[in-house]
């Protein structure tokens, strides 16, 4: 019988195998390495997108911001001009009281009573003035409390004159009655009632 080689066949098999591994073994490389790329293609674009997304929404955060800074601004407008009205109403309403008070001062004060000085702190009236006796301070002080425009008096100093000129010395304190005093007639008519009966008896006393 023949002999036959079959070692030759087998070389060439085992390289054909060999050729057939390598060649997949590249075109597997050359797959993951097409992947890899496309989905860092398809991922920077997914960024470049949202970083996109994210200059459009600083970009509208910033307008938000600067119309919330200019309605600040409004509404702060707003309100000085608010406040700039109330205080012309409050001066056009308070500017006639000063001419009631003083024409008060002049219907309150008794005869033998006279003013040497007449200062204002905000509502508070402050009167320096002379008296011919204590009688007529508290006289003064009654015509206050029951005044339109004058309430709450409060003595501060009565000094009886040690010289030669009659009378006394005195200092009492008065507060103004605005226009928007609520309830300023009521509670100053119950005070004077107090104070009238007080007076009066201060007042027969001496």
């Amino acid at each position: 019988m023949p002999r036959i080689n079959l070692l030759p066949h087998r070389e060439a098999k085992r390289k054909e195998r060999k050729l057939k591994f390598l060649v997949a073994l590249g075109a597997a490389v050359l797959a993951a390495i097409v992947t890899s790329f496309g989905a860092y293609l398809m991922y920077g674009q997914m960024i470049d997108a949202q970083q996109r997304r994210n200059d459009m929404l600083r970009a509208q955060i910033r307008k938000l911001d600067k119309e919330n800074e200019e309605i600040n601004n409004l509404e702060a407008a707003k309100q000085k001009f608010i406040a700039r009205m109330e205080i012309i109403a409050k001066l056009q309403r308070s500017r006639p009281e000063i001419v009631h008070v003083f024409d008060e001062i002049v219907r309150t004060l008794p005869e033998g009573v006279y003013l040497t000085a007449v200062k204002q702190n905000g509502s508070t009236l402050k009167f320096d003035g002379i008296a011919q006796s204590s009688t007529r301070v508290s006289s003064f002080m009654r015509n206050i409390d029951g005044s339109q425009w004058l309430r709450n008096p409060s003595l501060e100093v009565v000094q009886t004159s040690k010289g030669s000129g009659p009378g006394s010395s005195f200092t009492l304190t008065a507060q103004q009655v605005t226009a928007s005093a609520p309830d300023a007639s009521s509670s100053r008519s119950a005070k004077g009632k107090i104070r009238k009966a007080s007076l009066g008896g201060t007042g027969a006393q001496q």
